[in-house]
């Protein structure tokens, strides 16, 4: 038995400021060309059953041209792969704070065999497949994240999904706001009781067993996608998106299919900045920039600069950096101050804290209410103080 296993497609995703000839956000764009691609390879694939395990969008609420586009490759599927169940289940980005709120979810249930699980933990049977697939969205995750259920039938094929950070597979750099999720511990998941889980929320597909895998995002949707490329490089995949399909019999096996995407992202060399001048750094940067293999016309780039003092960054040639802005997609200018320091007692020398360091520390003693994630919190508020020194520095 074949499963097409998917997840994160965050539909309705924004990014940067370019727009379509039509208006649409470039990115939003992309992001909704990606799930036409996946949708075209899994209908290639046959599947017996298509499983999307949490975040189909960005938003609770999504826009009215997110959820037709779903509808509307949803309801590709459904003709393509008639008899083909399908199983949604929502992620922490699908999930309202309030139940009263309602899922937007629910209405794919029109398509027929669309079976969306949005609240608690549900099983589904079918027969006519042998198979049994335990569903646990995030907002069951979020009441009981440390007893997940084991199979409740014999079927010949048991298939866990649910959406959640299982402790240790996120690694420190691809670490961002984004994944903000219940924590699962890796035993917590009983592998061995499965014949395989199928995991959303982390953006990089990665096994984390054998038989558990998470499939990754269709395209780059997180506020840290250099991260996820450094965790791309660790699986072999830099620069690659797409799902996976999964063979079900006496040993099951994992197939990543990676999906066409719309742009490269180019992360340059970076810069050692210390001792140069501005005319050096303008012409390091032109020689980067032509160097890269990929180019940067239409591309999402990074170019990280280390050790420039600011009076130094603000002489150089903006004149140059609009024009690669202009160029490319977006294209991210990292210029990094080199670390303060400061005299401390009676001459000795040590390092002053930044304003980012600074607020990260007093968010973390001062008292929250219950409702507030202390670490979304502080993360958010040191990626904000970063951004605004690097705009000054951009100035």
């Amino acid at each position: 038995m074949k499963l097409a296993h998917l997840a994160d497609l965050h539909l309705g995703f924004r990014q940067y400021y370019r727009q379509t000839s039509s208006g649409i956000n470039q990115r939003e764009a992309d992001v909704a060309q990606a799930f036409v691609h996946a949708v075209d390879g899994v209908i290639d694939a046959g599947p017996d059953v298509v499983v999307i395990a949490g975040d189909l969008f960005h938003s609770v609420r999504p826009t009215n041209a997110a959820i037709l586009h779903a509808f509307n490759q949803l309801q590709r599927l459904r003709i393509e792969l008639q008899d083909v169940p399908i199983v949604i289940v929502a992620g922490n980005h699908d999930t309202p704070r309030s139940v009263e709120t309602g899922s937007i979810l629910k209405l794919f249930q029109a398509l027929g065999d669309v079976y969306i699980v949005t609240q608690d933990v549900r099983e589904l049977t079918f027969e006519r497949l042998d198979l049994s697939l335990v569903c646990v969205p995030h907002a069951a995750l979020i009441v009981n994240r440390s007893s997940l259920p084991v199979p409740g039938t014999n079927a010949s094929h048991r298939i866990l999904i649910t959406h959640g950070e299982v402790a240790g597979a996120l690694s420190r750099e691809s670490a961002s706001l984004e994944y903000g999720g219940a924590i699962v511990e890796p035993g917590d998941l009983n592998v061995e009781a499965w014949n395989y889980v199928a995991l959303g929320h982390y953006h990089v597909a990665r096994a984390v067993a054998p038989n558990a895998w998470y499939c990754g995002s269709l395209e780059y949707v997180s506020t840290n996608p250099w991260g996820e490329m450094i965790d791309e490089d660790r699986e072999g995949r830099r620069g690659k998106k797409g799902w996976l399909l999964v063979e079900l019999g006496n040993r099951t096996t994992v197939e990543f299919m990676p999906i066409p995407l719309a742009r490269t992202l180019v992360d340059l060399e970076p810069i050692q900045g210390e001792g140069m001048g501005a005319a050096d750094l303008d012409r390091v940067l032109a020689e980067r920039v032509a160097s890269s293999p990929n180019g940067i016309a239409d591309n999402i780039v990074r170019q990280v600069v280390f050790d420039v003092p600011r009076p130094i960054a603000r002489e150089m040639d903006h004149q140059q950096i609009r024009e690669l802005k202009a160029t490319a997609l977006h294209f991210n200018l990292d210029v990094r101050r080199p670390a303060p320091s400061r005299v401390v007692g009676v001459g000795a020398p040590g390092r002053r804290q930044t304003l980012s360091e600074l607020v990260t520390e007093y968010l973390a003693r001062r008292t929250l209410t219950a409702e507030v994630d202390r670490k979304a919190l502080t993360g958010l508020a040191s990626r904000y103080m970063d951004e605004v020194e690097r705009d000054l520095l951009e100035e």
